[in-house]
């Protein structure tokens, strides 16, 4: 028996919804993250992109545990003298919601052009409607197995 190679045209590409009313942010980033590499997969390499398409809903709903909302900061440099610039998460999630979600998932994922390629397939939205209906996505909950963090709070 060889090894069974995968290769690019073999690959299948689903889309699949989170709502984030009430879950913790970070939670819902490594759930993501685990997606959107394609580790969910029996056929995963991780040299290829094998993730899936995220849509995420209600962005603005996440929930955030103890006083990360004041003490977790976003840093930004022009290159200039003096160019720093810091953001709270706290005015982050007043501002624009969905790029706190993106931030946290883009650190989990690979630092590399691969890693750019699996961010693409992230989709965040603030409210509960989204215009991705004709792709057919399902809910995350059902391709997590029972070790993940959304599975763990269902009852």
């Amino acid at each position: 028996m060889g090894t069974h190679v995968v290769k690019e045209s073999d690959l299948q590409h689903n889309w699949y919804t989170v709502d984030a009313t009430g879950k913790v942010l970070g939670r819902i980033a490594s759930d993501i993250a685990y997606i959107l590499h394609g580790k969910h997969k029996p056929e995963f390499a991780p040299y290829l992109d094998d993730g899936d398409y995220v849509i995420v809903l209600n962005a603005e709903k996440a929930a955030v545990t103890g006083n990360r909302l004041t003490s977790k900061m976003y840093y930004r440099h022009s290159g200039y003298p003096g160019g720093l610039t810091t953001m709270s998460l706290e005015q982050v999630m007043q501002t624009h919601p969905e790029r706190a979600i993106e931030f946290a998932v883009r650190g989990m994922l690979p630092r590399n052009k691969l890693g750019e390629e699996m961010i693409k397939k992230l989709r965040v939205y603030t409210g509960a409607e989204h215009p991705h209906e004709g792709q057919k996505p399902v809910d995350i909950s059902e391709v997590l197995d029972a070790g993940r963090a959304l599975k763990r709070g269902a009852k």
